[in-house]
């Protein structure tokens, strides 16, 4: 028989523990973000519908981004037990130079339109990170400024369109060369723009333009709009006197002629690493390998170009195996934890790349916000690691990591908030 008696004051003072109490909104709001979804749910509450869905959006059905997300989850890990990993170790080399992380931020275009602290943002958290950051052509923030951003210690990288007018991209590469980027991405998967429905659907133009659509989107969402009002308009940084739809814009300016013997010819201007992204074969990433390039990223534009694109993970393995000796094989798109980039670094890339995960964190709280998304990403490969028993990137390999087959139909990407953070 349990005998029962009132609680005294000294067995219940050890269990009030309160926690001190976070003011700043800010602060507060990413504290409760544990996850990259976490984030994406606090950047859709506080990001206008247009802005948000360019950034979650992709082409058409949205089915290669899906399958690329699915592929990740699709994995079954293999770890070894009773290994001291009280330490672990998360940087290598990459194209010459340390990196903290196996993992650096993504070209991505119209940044300040998720965030007004943009690519400053992104390439200041990077730099204290140990990680590079790469701008876009289609960026917000000059070249010039993202390197100031970076400080002298960031690493920055410079991802290049080539335009039908190539005289004004090769305008853009020198003073990439001049600001101290080390290293150039020419984006390869972009001879025309996808079909990207979402934003047909929204009129999201650039810049965006008030319209009663949006002044009633504005309603629950007035920090965005002050700061998109009472800042620098939002401009490009390396085009002139450019608006309209992204279509618009690619269509265009972008040079569908663009061949392997362009890519020779860049090569020959540009004195830093040389790296070839939107790589969708083995055929491609071999004929590459012999053109001399320095890396490749298997990428589909995170499933923004072609619907029903080769799913990069699925690739890496056959890629490494045919040039993974010539070259560093880079992957990004799908890419929503840390465990999904040691999953990569197993089956041989020697390095990713974050787009969505970044600008999730942007939009979720600006630079601070980035600063999450690095954080929860490193938490969730040095967690990965200890559990494979694993001490380093090197030691990551093949037999750590299953690709399983699946069964079931592939869930859209647009899956609904599985809860609301407040």
């Amino acid at each position: 028989m349990v005998t029962r008696q009132l609680p005294r004051a000294r067995d219940l003072r050890p269990l009030l523990q309160f926690k001190k109490p976070i003011l700043d909104p800010t602060e507060r709001r990413l504290a409760t973000a544990l996850t990259i979804e976490d984030l994406r749910v606090i950047a859709r509450r506080r990001t206008p519908r247009a802005a948000f869905d360019y950034t979650e959006g992709a082409a058409e059905q949205e089915i290669s981004l899906a399958r690329a997300r699915q592929a990740f989850q699709d994995i079954e890990f293999h770890p070894a037990i009773l290994r001291d990993v009280s330490r672990v170790g998360t940087g290598w080399e990459v194209l010459g130079q340390r990196v903290a992380l196996p993992f650096g931020i993504a070209p991505t275009g119209f940044t300040r339109m998720m965030q007004t602290e943009g690519e400053s943002a992104g390439a200041a958290a990077a730099a204290a990170a140990g990680i590079p950051f790469c701008l876009s052509t289609m960026g917000t923030t000059s070249i010039e400024a993202v390197r100031a951003a970076a400080g002298p210690a960031g690493r920055t990288w410079f991802q290049l369109y080539m335009w039908k007018e190539r005289e004004r991209s090769m305008a853009l590469v020198d003073r990439a060369a001049a600001a101290g980027y080390d290293t150039l991405l020419v984006t390869v998967d972009v001879p025309v723009a996808g079909a990207r429905l979402r934003d047909r659907r929204n009129g999201f133009t650039i810049p965006p333009q008030l319209t009663a659509r949006t002044v009633l989107d504005a309603i629950p969402r007035p920090a965005w709009w002050v700061n998109f009002l009472t800042t620098e308009p939002l401009t490009f940084a390396s085009l002139s006197s450019s608006s309209g739809t992204v279509a618009e814009l690619i269509d265009t300016m972008f040079d569908p002629t663009v061949t392997y013997e362009d890519l020779g010819w860049i090569r020959d201007q540009w004195p830093g690493k040389l790296v070839v992204k939107g790589v969708q074969s083995v055929d491609d990433a071999c004929r590459l390998a012999r053109a001399g390039v320095d890396a490749i990223v298997l990428s589909n534009h995170g499933g923004r170009q072609l619907d029903r694109a080769p799913v990069p993970f699925h690739l890496l393995p056959q890629v490494v195996a045919e040039v993974g000796s010539d070259l560093e094989v880079h992957l990004d798109t799908g890419i929503m934890s840390g465990a999904d980039i040691v999953a990569a670094v197993a089956l041989g890339a020697r390095f990713t790349l974050i787009g969505r995960a970044y600008l999730y964190g942007l939009m979720a709280g600006g630079r601070r916000g980035v600063d999450r998304t690095i954080e929860i990403l490193r938490t969730d490969i040095e967690r990965t690691m200890r559990l494979l028993g694993v001490c380093s990137l090197e030691e990551l390999r093949p037999a750590h990591v299953t690709q399983l087959q699946r069964l079931g139909p592939i869930a859209r990407s647009t899956t609904p908030d599985p809860h609301v953070l407040r």
